[in-house]
């Protein structure tokens, strides 16, 4: 039987969020439609997931002496990891304790560096990936460019939203990929990636959820990325039967090979019907941010219900959506914005603002979802609707 206590109380249920961003604050809102006392962790004050929880602690999430006594003294019955910048060992060790990592400390673990998921997809699962190396030094770098061949990829083994990652398409640029590569990592300088360059005809995002009744697959999220950021998502994304067959092969295999309940960001790429493995996320997935309009059901409340070990209710997709990454440039610790009144004048639109506290260069600040009889027309909307919002 699933009990909720009552937060504030003896009889709490305590969540810990580990990350505060955009992301963490949909799951926080989730958690307590269900009564679930939230606590949000992030490196700074005031962090979107902090707004709307019921108690906030700011740590080095790297620290793992930090991370652990903080952990150990909040006692929580579930420990979400909302973001890659954690000691992960220190999960693992908790994990180990008896604490309850989501979805479980090996998925948070391999996932964090891509070469422990690449290597575990590709080597361990035996599935079909674009080929790749590990270069230490910039003297293998340039080796390994070489032999994967031009155009190619590259990324530190450690980052996100698209940090430190380019695509070299002359032999001149190896140089400055390297050390642009240098910049980007979660723990400064070190390992990356070099990996084949796939033509392929679209990526997507297949969430994939691991509940007390199985596996259920989300309608395949079609999106962009810009410099490895996501910048704009679209659901649902056509793709042939064949290759959504083998998504959802991939997908079932690399999330029941982590372990655990809760929501999986699988994403691949997509060459006719051919089907590549790329990188999976542990947790809500940024594109799905379009759940928040195209079905009755958001990717943040099917993870909660999964984590509670709820039932998963029925999906009803509602119609084609799409968000846009709301992405603005400045240099503020009060950022105000403009644009809202004119964003939101046409049918299907809607705006959310992420309540981050301050822009330093450019960051998301937001996403515009929209609603449309067509994906293409979705799109369009969610477009017009971002390019709207400005900062004051």
């Amino acid at each position: 039987m699933i009990k909720i206590g009552t937060p504030f109380s003896s009889s709490s249920t305590k969540l810990v969020l580990l990350g505060s961003g955009e992301l963490g604050k949909e799951v926080a809102i989730e958690a307590q439609r269900l009564g679930v006392h939230v606590v949000a962790i992030d490196r700074y004050p005031n962090a979107p997931a902090m707004q709307v929880a019921h108690e906030s602690i700011v740590i080095d999430m790297l620290d793992p002496s930090v991370l652990e006594s903080t952990l150990r003294n909040l006692k929580p019955d579930f420990i979400v990891p909302e973001i890659e910048a954690i000691h992960t060992q220190t999960l693992v060790k908790l994990e180990g304790d008896g604490f309850k990592i989501v979805p479980s400390a090996k998925a948070v673990n391999l996932t964090m560096n891509r070469e422990g998921i690449r290597n575990f997809a590709g080597k361990e699962l035996g599935l079909k990936t674009s080929n790749y190396r590990f270069a230490d030094t910039s003297d293998e770098f340039r080796k390994f460019v070489l032999e994967i061949g031009i155009p190619c990829v590259v990324k530190p083994i450690m980052s996100s939203s698209g940090k430190g990652q380019s695509i070299i398409r002359k032999e001149d640029e190896i140089d400055s990929a390297w050390e642009y590569g240098q910049t980007g990592g979660r723990t400064g300088k070190g390992r990356m990636i070099v990996e084949e360059f796939i033509p392929f005809d679209f990526e997507i995002t297949l969430l994939t959820i691991r509940h007390v009744g199985g596996t259920t697959f989300l309608e395949p999220i079609g999106h962009k990325q810009v410099n490895g950021d996501y910048v704009e998502s679209w659901m649902p994304q056509a793709m042939s039967e064949k290759a959504l067959t083998s998504a959802k092969f991939i997908a079932e295999k690399v999330t029941s090979g982590l372990g655990g309940f809760g929501i999986f960001g699988v994403e691949l790429f997509i060459k006719g019907d051919e089907v590549y493995f790329s990188e999976v996320s542990p947790r809500p997935h940024d594109t799905g941010l379009v759940t928040l309009v195209s079905q009755n059901f958001s990717e943040f409340s099917l993870h909660i219900r999964a984590i509670l070990g709820l039932p998963l209710p029925k999906l009803e997709y509602n119609t084609p959506a799409a968000s846009a990454a709301i992405l603005l440039d400045g240099n503020t610790s009060s950022p105000s914005f403009t644009g809202l009144e004119k964003a939101l004048e046409r049918e299907g639109v809607d705006i959310r603002l992420f309540g981050k506290p301050e822009v330093r260069g450019k960051r998301r600040m937001g996403v515009a979802l929209a609603k449309a009889a067509t994906v293409d027309e979705a799109r369009e909307k969610a477009r017009s609707a971002r390019d709207h919002i400005r900062l004051d």
